[in-house]
């Protein structure tokens, strides 16, 4: 039987890929799918709390948490687009030069 833990573990897991991949990713759009980890873990995680603990509030977050990723990513991918124009490349490292 999968408990609570497993979906913990689980969970932890695929936040840490996450969290690496937003560290040490230079393109912008291995980011954005690095911070998209991030939050299927966080839903995976309201999702088991949910369930476990018979509430449908965590149900709730897990839709308001996919909107807000869906609504990132388009925010994301039109700066991605943007920076692609300016500079012809999309590595992290060059929208440091944004500042000047």
């Amino acid at each position: 039987m999968i408990g609570l833990n497993h979906y913990l573990i689980l969970s932890l897991a695929v936040f840490s890929i996450g969290i690496f991949g937003v560290l040490t990713r230079r393109s912008a759009i291995g980011v954005l799918l690095s911070l998209e980890l991030m939050f299927n873990a966080v839903c995976l995680n309201f999702a088991a709390f949910s369930y476990f603990l018979h509430t449908i509030s965590g149900q709730i977050m897990v839709i308001f948490i996919i909107a807000i990723a869906a609504a990132e990513s388009c925010v994301g991918i039109a700066l991605v687009l943007s920076i692609y124009r300016h500079f012809k490349d999309i590595s992290v490292d060059k929208v440091s030069e944004l500042k000047w």
